[in-house]
């Protein structure tokens, strides 16, 4: 990689008393939750979620279901562009799960990715995009979207400051899309569980194989929706089963609150499945979010992207890409 660029990580406990740093997203879901007036409450009860869910998938050895915790990391990646300077942009934030057992007090590393966050991918999907259909009949996507986006995730998980905190690829679990259907498979896996395929690739599904990652859908057990499995390698034997299950426990949780149509619905998905964010048969939970707001801010950080990290370093940024093996 051009000895210009590196990257930094900082780490913060994600828990009940976490405030955003300036520099985090605030569409993010877990910074989503920190705001407001209920923020604690949110916060509290969006982890208990995620312990219980994490119990309710791990039968053994567990008699009451409350062996386990679930601890939240949020990794926040710094990308620096001229070498030798303490500016540097956030691109990527993503979280590590960590397993606590209460009986042996044993901490059990699990998986790093689970939520994505990135200020570039709300540049690519809220100025790029709009500014590429305006006055178009069809939609389509320029010739090089997500490429810049995809180059600095894979300069990322191959550099050095990766490989000194994390010893597994990442692993990146989000909803399902309303655009597409779903049909079963006939394999069924003894912690994802039902498998999933898709009719048609989507465009998150086009945005994340920029970044090097394949997808995989699953429907949990007692869980009504498959989530979306982004990862590289072999999802089903790089994994253990607890590092799955954290996965698992950590975005499902996140999904039911901010996509209760789809996640907390009142029935499970069938043999064929189209979510849908209209559908009327769903539970809410107690934790309260604002879509319409985070749609809004979406547009605002990617124009914060574009004037603060694209525009000023356009020409570096371009010659770096181009030199990158995709």
């Amino acid at each position: 990689m051009n000895n210009a660029f590196s990257f930094s990580i900082k780490s913060l406990r994600l828990d009940e008393h976490y405030n955003p740093s300036e520099s985090t997203r605030i569409t993010t879901n877990f910074a989503n939750l920190a705001r407001g007036e209920k923020r604690q409450q949110n916060l509290r009860n969006a982890l208990t979620m995620i312990n219980n869910r994490f119990n309710s998938l791990v039968t053994w050895d567990n008699p009451n279901s409350d062996r386990y915790a679930v601890e939240l990391d949020i990794i926040s990646v710094g990308m620096e562009i001229h070498a030798g300077s303490d500016d540097s942009f956030p691109v990527i934030e993503i979280l590590k799960t960590t397993i606590v057992d209460t009986k042996t007090g044993q901490h059990i590393e699990g998986i790093v990715g689970n939520n994505f966050s990135s200020y570039v991918r709300d540049y690519d999907f809220s100025v790029v995009l709009p500014d590429f259909n305006k006055n178009k009949e069809n939609f389509s996507i320029p010739d090089n979207y997500g490429v810049l986006h995809g180059n600095i995730f894979k300069a990322f998980v191959d550099s050095e400051v990766y490989a000194q905190h994390f010893s597994k690829q990442p692993v990146i679990c989000l909803s399902v899309s309303s655009k597409n259907v779903y049909h079963r498979t006939g394999n069924v896996h003894p912690v994802l569980g039902i498998e999933y395929q898709q009719d048609a690739p989507s465009l998150t599904d086009y945005y994340f194989e920029k970044m090097g990652l394949h997808v995989r859908y699953f429907m949990p057990a007692n869980s009504v929706a498959p989530l979306a499995f982004y990862f590289h390698g072999d999802l089903l034997s790089d994994y253990s089963n607890f590092e799955l299950i954290s996965t698992i426990s950590t975005m499902e949780t996140f999904q039911k609150i901010y996509r209760p149509e789809i996640y907390n619905a009142n029935s499970p998905a069938g043999l064929r499945y189209q979510p849908a964010l209209n559908h009327q048969d769903h539970s809410l939970t107690v934790i309260e979010y604002d879509r319409e707001e985070r749609t809004r801010l979406a547009t605002e950080q990617g124009k914060f992207t574009e004037e603060y990290f694209i525009k000023p370093n356009e020409a570096q940024l371009e010659q770096w890409s181009a030199q990158q093996v995709l």
